[in-house]
């Protein structure tokens, strides 16, 4: 998928750092756009949070601000052959929440959420007793209510931004994996980015996609962000006939009880949630904890006994970065001209991912886009601890 690193390296419109989702999507849109598009990738496209993340496509329990971009992205998903040229084993299957009997707290938050959602297109169905275990007989004794989201699915997040790129370059993207960016900086009216192997890369506008890594970039601009690394902790289990269609999670306040799973067609379940690992972006590793694995399982046998009995094949994790506030860094620098941000998804990126990629390739192409971004910018972090090291403030 690289570009040879001995061709000259040619001075496009626009340089995206990073290979994920977002930046493999935007890519595609800008060259829908008639933009030349010059996408870097320090290993292999959709290596990290956007290959190895558990594969959710819902809408359902987003902050209500997010919505909007979510629904752009749900137009994406379901023409996503069309829009890619391949299979993504997207499926709208449902995607189903449910909470325990000792929360009932939480029916109330269900209700308020169907009905506020419904201003943003999300119909939402809320289901106890008989009604909930008719449609949902897998769930364990445990469980108290289901909130139910018809028109969300899931996909397979290996396939989604290998796809996207390959999308890109048959539309004239240049794509170089295996080229991590140390500097960037601008010169006059043109962005320099330059690789570890000293490679060159210029254009007037950047944008920055680097998930865990994308701080590292955006604090040369003088735009820190904190954000923290963590790794998912993921497994598979052996293939059995395939019986549950919708992902379904549980909504909780204590983090080991939020786990999920999600089957496919071919019979495997995967299951994710719960505890997350150590991440280390400087060594491009993440690690599964045996033990927060063993908790995962205890706690999904608590959503779906039957799960209990499955063996399992493979565990794994990724690297996902973590702003403070849990929302994204997305939009146009405030500081910097030519300047744009679609990093910190805070392990809830991969559905939005598509929307993101469109909503930056317009914001670049046009300065403007319908899509509310005021709860992402890059200001909300300048009185933190990093925004503060920047100046000089603090120690």
């Amino acid at each position: 998928m690289s570009a040879g690193a001995s061709n000259p390296v040619a001075v496009s419109d626009v340089v995206i750092v990073g290979g994920g989702i977002m930046g493999t999507s935007c890519a595609l849109f800008l060259r829908h756009r008639g933009l030349s598009v010059t996408l870097v990738e320090q290993g292999l496209v959709g290596q990290q949070a956007s290959g190895t993340n558990f594969g959710n496509v819902r809408r359902q329990g987003r902050p209500l601000m997010q919505l909007p971009l979510a629904n752009r992205a749900i137009a994406n998903w379901r023409r996503m052959k069309e829009l890619v040229g391949s299979d993504v084993e997207y499926l709208q299957a449902g995607h189903v929440r449910v909470c325990y009997r000792d929360r009932p707290e939480l029916v109330d938050e269900f209700e308020r959420y169907a009905r506020e959602a419904r201003n943003y297109d999300l119909e939402l169905e809320i289901l106890t007793g008989a009604a909930m275990r008719g449609q949902f007989p897998y769930l364990g004794n445990e469980v108290l209510a289901a909130s139910f989201s018809r028109h969300d699915g899931h996909a397979n997040p290996r396939l989604v931004s290998p796809a996207f790129a390959r999308a890109a370059q048959r539309v004239g993207a240049a794509v170089f994996e295996h080229t991590r960016i140390v500097n960037v900086e601008k010169e006059g009216t043109d962005f320099r980015v330059t690789s570890e192997d000293g490679r060159v890369f210029r254009a007037p506008v950047l944008a920055i996609t680097a998930g865990a890594w994308g701080n590292l970039l955006s604090a040369q601009f003088g735009e820190p962000v904190d954000l923290t690394a963590r790794g998912p902790t993921m497994c598979v289990s052996e293939p059995v006939p395939y019986s549950i269609h919708p992902s379904t999670g549980v909504f909780t306040p204590v983090e080991q009880e939020t786990v999920y799973f999600r089957q496919i067609p071919r019979g495997n379940v995967i299951i994710g949630g719960s505890t997350r690992g150590p991440a280390y972006p400087d060594l491009c590793r993440a690690y599964v904890r045996p033990e927060n694995t063993l908790s995962q399982l205890e706690q999904i046998q608590r959503l779906a006994p039957s799960l209990g009995r499955l063996n399992i094949i493979r565990v794994w994790s990724g690297i996902e970065g973590y702003t403070p506030d849990g929302q994204a860094v997305l939009g146009a620098s405030e500081q910097v001209s030519g300047l744009f941000y679609g990093f910190g998804f805070s392990g809830s990126g991969f559905q939005v991912g598509p929307g993101v990629g469109e909503t930056l390739a317009e914001l670049i192409h046009t300065g403007t886009t319908a899509i509310p971004l005021e709860a992402y910018r890059m200001s909300r972090f300048a009185g933190s601890p990093a925004g503060m090291r920047r100046e000089g403030l603090a120690r």
